[in-house]
């Protein structure tokens, strides 16, 4: 039978000689914060297949916030759940803009309402990944954050 889904497809692309991006991401330090253990595994997979080897994961905004106090120099993008116990992903965004402004901060949601929209992007979020999401997703979304900040929440943000 056909039976196919975004994975496999994609990592058959990978096999034939498609490294290019990878290369481009190898320096990057990536941080995944989610307190749903099976989205945290599954984008560390696909960071790693990026060619992403450092990873760093937290299960919510304070134990991420913490890590950041240790290690905020190793970490150039956020990938960060809304929905999460003890702090909320806009919660840490927050927190992230009062000490950080220039990481790299993607919201990973359900939720595409405008005004949901409007307070990521009015506190300084730099991209949405909504759910579900493909590996190719994810991939934009980190090319575009190589960009200069300048001016990336307005045109990473759906109109």
């Amino acid at each position: 039978g056909v039976q196919t889904c975004a994975l496999p497809i994609w990592y058959a692309r990978r096999t034939e000689g498609d490294f290019a991006v990878g290369k481009e991401f190898t320096d990057l330090g990536v941080l995944v914060v989610d307190d749903d253990a099976s989205i945290v595994r599954l984008l560390k997979m696909m960071l790693m297949d990026l060619g992403i080897d450092q990873i760093f994961t937290a299960a919510d905004g304070r134990s991420a916030l913490d890590f950041l106090g240790a290690m905020e120099s190793e970490i150039d993008i956020i990938i960060c759940d809304w929905n999460m116990p003890r702090m909320t992903g806009l919660e840490l965004l927050q927190q992230v803009r009062t000490v950080n402004p220039d990481i790299r901060f993607i919201m990973l949601t359900g939720r595409a309402d405008m005004e949901s929209v409007t307070a990521a992007r009015d506190h300084g979020v730099d991209s949405y990944l909504l759910k579900p999401f493909t590996p190719e997703q994810l991939r934009q979304r980190l090319e575009h954050k190589r960009a200069p900040r300048y001016g990336a929440a307005a045109t990473a943000l759906p109109a």
